[in-house]
């Protein structure tokens, strides 16, 4: 039986803990705060497919109390990833995976990656500043993932699960390796789609084409991806910044199987959706500026590829999300 921990067991952590467990995973939870509480008092409830399921699993703010793990599934905001390194090396044995469900470029990316460039196996500063996590976790230990299910915590202890059943893996080299097979297994037992990709960062540009260009719009304005998609001028912006953040995926061999437009297309027709950036400004959570933009605008300057709508937006975004105490400037 495989030993998982989540890290993180918010909105989409708590639903990978909950299928992972039907699928017969031995499950243990790190979560925080009356989240936790609730946990420990009434179990790990989830809405899911019409009905509400209860899961009494095992959950600490404690990583000691857990031991080495099989996984570590972190599921925390990205820009999370690097204070927690210390607290990951109690759940560290000599074989665990570590699979970072979280948006944007990651820690790992240019492990193996044979881009031909400068960047081919360092760490992105924006993403991991001194690189606390590639030196602390090690890159050999990542497992790649992007994340396509939508989750909300309706309230402690509860999740509602809204839409999407994707999970797509993958090796930072590329390779079918067992432990790829073997966590795709489990989460395919668990009713959800689990994808193994030869190409992982193909769908890490692509799902990030999105977050770089709707997530800021609607941060800035409070506009839906419907009403952005709808604006003329929105559109436009939205378009000029995915048509740089393509050039820099594709100098770096990441290949975009869908058009701008049908891109543009998809997400217009998610009606009264707002990205998760927006949330959190909503929330008064701080903000994933670092993994989603500056990361593309450090990739552009490291191959003098120009970017200057993304600039525009990325400076504004973070002078709004400084203003509210959201976001550090440096």
């Amino acid at each position: 039986m495989s030993k998982i921990c989540i890290y993180g067991a918010g909105a989409i952590g708590g639903f990978m803990a909950a299928r992972l467990h039907e699928a017969g995973a031995e499950v243990s939870l790190i979560a925080r705060g009356p989240h936790l509480e609730a946990i420990r008092k009434a179990g790990l409830r989830l809405i899911y497919d019409g009905r509400e399921l209860v899961y009494p699993l095992p959950a600490t703010d404690n990583p000691a109390e857990i031991g080495p793990q099989d996984y570590i599934i972190i599921a925390l905001k990205a820009h999370a990833l690097t204070h927690i390194v210390p607290s990951l090396q109690c759940l560290m044995g000599e074989n665990t995976s570590i699979v970072s469900a979280v948006n944007g470029v990651p820690w790992w990316y240019f492990y193996r990656a044979n881009t031909g460039t400068v960047l081919d196996d360092q760490p992105l500063s924006s993403v991991d500043p001194g690189a606390a996590i590639w030196n602390g976790l090690g890159p050999e230990r990542a497992i790649g993932c992007v994340v396509y299910p939508a989750c909300e915590i309706v309230e402690p202890g509860r999740i509602h699960h809204l839409s999407g059943d994707r999970f797509s893996l993958g090796e930072p080299s590329g390779e079918a390796s067992e432990r790829i097979k073997t966590l795709s297994a489990l989460l395919i037992k668990g009713g959800l789609k689990a994808p193994q990709k030869r190409r992982i960062r193909d769908e890490i540009w692509i799902k990030l084409w999105g977050n770089c260009s709707f997530n800021p719009v609607s941060a800035l304005t409070g506009a839906s991806l419907d009403q952005i998609g709808a604006d003329p001028g929105c559109r436009v912006l939205v378009r000029q910044i995915m048509e740089e953040c393509q050039s820099v995926g594709e100098a770096l061999g990441a290949r975009f199987a869908v058009s701008i437009e049908d891109r543009i297309e998809g997400a217009a027709k998610i009606i009264g959706h707002k990205p998760s950036t927006r949330q959190d400004i909503e929330a008064g959570r701080p903000l994933e500026i670092d993994p989603l933009m500056t990361a593309v605008l450090e990739l552009a300057d490291s191959l003098s590829i120009p970017t200057p709508a993304l600039r525009e937006v990325t400076s504004l975004l973070k002078l709004q999300a400084s203003t509210l105490g959201l976001y550090k400037l440096n």
